[in-house]
């Protein structure tokens, strides 16, 4: 994990639902790319830490989700370091190419929330947070890129207190 002059960082849990088994041919070139998308996320900026399966280089044999579900969870220093990351680098080609290896959701199947720095968030944590979005749609316990907050407002919900009137997603009216 890296260390982080922020206050907080930005948790992201994605659950993407299988075509076929990993070990499938038509899964091998989403395989061949998770060995260095995930030495790029590694090595990114504000990357801080992101879950790995102990004894493996990667989370997809953890089925957390459903045995036919893969996740994602990782912490960020920052909402833009995780949007740079995902659409600014060799992941980019894993979104682009996702239709091939993945079913289309038709809920949310991403959510970020807020963390303290240092807070490493637990599956459990992250998939209550998802299930919260699916439910409630965005808050600042849980949101998308799409409908984000700040970590302060977060912080605020967290607390206890009453969300501050202009606590809208980023890009409400």
């Amino acid at each position: 994990m890296t260390t982080s002059l922020h206050a907080a960082h930005l948790a992201q849990l994605n659950v993407s639902t299988l075509l076929h088994p990993l070990d499938d041919p038509r899964l091998a070139p989403f395989v061949e790319m998770l060995d260095p998308v995930n030495a790029a996320a590694d090595g990114a900026p504000g990357f801080v830490w992101r879950l790995v399966e102990e004894g493996a280089a990667d989370a997809t044999g953890l089925r957390p989700a459903g045995e036919d579900r893969i996740v994602n969870l990782s912490v960020w220093e920052t909402q833009e370091s995780l949007w740079d990351f995902a659409y600014r680098s060799g992941h980019l080609e894993m979104m682009r190419r996702r239709r091939e290896w993945f079913e289309r959701h038709v809920e949310a199947h991403l959510v970020l929330w807020w963390v303290p720095a240092g807070h490493i968030p637990t599956v459990g944590e992250a998939l209550e947070r998802l299930a919260e979005l699916q439910a409630h749609g965005p808050s600042p316990r849980a949101f998308t890129f799409a409908s984000s907050y700040t970590a302060a407002e977060a912080a605020e919900v967290e607390a206890g207190a009453a969300p501050h009137p202009s606590a809208r997603p980023v890009g409400a009216a």
